[in-house]
């Protein structure tokens, strides 16, 4: 769940430069009708009947946000808030969107799958305050709980950092600014593969997040010539989000005797982790933007020595770092050590407000009607920032958004048509830290 740069160095994953990955066969084009279920197929787009107004608004821009201030994923809110929080100082510095500031209101709790009441109970909130753009959440399953409730109500969400394929076109009114899984499962198999294991194992909740993403890197594996041994698709060895005690599941599967185990979990990681250590695991082990994270005070130092794991994106530069930490510091008082999809976050607001700029209009309609446009989906002139977007769209040119998160315009699921994968190894105080990133590409 991360990033930003554009970096020069190439990763070489089992030979391959770049990723390059087919998203689900199901699409739609924003404004469309249409869109992908979870089942894989049709299914109506809950903002079928939402539309750009006659006369747009100019109301001043209001962005309310639905991340994790509780649960599992609760060490994802502080990047996440810094980078929307950062974006609408940068935006209001420059003028503001049609002149007035911008304002992140509501911001609201999406708690995490182990109890969806916490984010159907902030949906609602955010509906009742009409905001025409929600920025969130962070979790995919979270997503799918609440993302007809506010694009049926014709908002805006953009999630900075929902993966999971089942949201690839959902809906003309959803976006997201975090590849699908299908380039970061395509990544993480053939960096497990360009290892040289050949027998891998998951150890994976039944989560669409978790579900999804070892079904794409199992494909990557078995496309390199390995074998999944323990925890594939359809062989119902899943466990069960919130579960704390993994005996069972880590002895069935040490005993296959993999080269490799890949987990792909959340708060569940920090008791996984110590199972494997108690039952002697000489596996190799993997993980994903779900847990690649700073585990120096859970585990014993060197506990995680040499494991890897990948996230969507690039690492920040450290200008962009700096400023998200000096944001932190002075919203809340309290330090910025993980940047997970604040890039992300901060892209994701930016494309809003543009979009709200370059359709004179600040309602959700509106906004909608121009978000593919401002990413350069048709091409535009290139501009980094929301100053420079804003003086060339006051000079009526196209623009092309090109933001620190890295991603390429938006493709007519209104998924980023590109993005960079981080690779991260953890060093001896259980800490990840970035190697390189490989450019992945969706095939429409």
């Amino acid at each position: 769940m991360i990033r930003t740069t554009r970096v020069s160095t190439a990763l070489a994953l089992a030979g391959a430069a770049a990723v390059l990955l087919a998203a689900c066969s199901t699409t739609s084009s924003p404004g469309g009708d249409s869109s992908a279920s979870a089942s894989g197929g049709a299914k109506k787009d809950p903002a079928a009947s939402c539309k750009a107004p006659s006369s747009p608004s100019t109301d001043p821009l209001k962005i309310g946000t639905i991340l994790p201030l509780t649960g599992s994923l609760a060490y994802l809110n502080p990047p996440a808030e810094s980078g929307v929080g950062l974006a609408v100082s940068d935006i209001n510095a420059a003028g503001g969107v049609l002149g007035n500031d911008v304002k992140i209101d509501p911001a609201t709790d999406s708690g995490d799958s182990n109890d969806m009441t916490v984010s159907s109970s902030a949906a609602t909130k955010l509906v009742n305050a009409k905001v025409p753009v929600v920025i969130g959440a962070e979790s995919s399953s979270v997503t799918l709980n609440v993302v007809d409730q506010l694009t049926s109500n014709c908002m805006v969400e953009i999630s900075p950092a929902n993966t999971a394929t089942d949201l690839s076109g959902y809906s003309s009114y959803y976006y997201r600014t975090a590849p699908p899984d299908s380039v970061q499962g395509s990544a993480l198999g053939q960096l497990i593969t360009g290892d040289g294991n050949a027998k891998v194992a998951f150890l994976v909740f039944n989560d669409t997040y978790g579900t999804g993403l070892r079904n794409s890197v199992q494909s990557a594996v078995e496309a390199a010539g390995g074998q999944v041994v323990y925890g594939a698709k359809g062989k119902g060895q899943e466990f069960p989000p919130g579960q704390t005690t993994f005996s069972s599941e880590v002895t069935a599967a040490l005993a296959t005797k993999p080269d490799a185990i890949v987990v792909l979990a959340f708060d569940e990681t920090k008791s996984i982790i110590p199972e494997l250590v108690s039952q002697g695991n000489k596996a190799k082990i993997y993980m994903s933007d779900g847990n690649t994270a700073d585990y120096s005070k859970d585990f014993d130092k060197g506990t995680l020595e040499g494991a890897q794991g990948t996230i969507p994106g690039a690492s920040p530069k450290d200008e962009l770092k700096q400023k998200l930490v000096a944001y932190y510091k002075q919203s809340s008082g309290k330090d910025l050590t993980d940047f997970s999809y604040a890039a992300e976050s901060y892209d994701a607001t930016m494309l809003a407000a543009l979009a709200a700029e370059k359709g004179k209009g600040t309602d959700a309609g509106t906004i909608q009607a121009n978000m593919a446009a401002v990413s350069g989906a048709k091409g535009g002139t290139d501009c980094a920032t929301f100053k420079d977007c804003k003086a060339l769209i006051a000079d009526g040119k196209d623009i092309k958004y090109t933001g620190p998160s890295g991603i390429g315009p938006f493709d007519g699921n209104n998924d980023p048509s590109s993005a960079y994968i981080g690779i991260y190894k953890f060093d001896a105080d259980n800490k990840p830290v970035y190697q390189s990133a490989i450019q992945g590409s969706v095939k429409k």
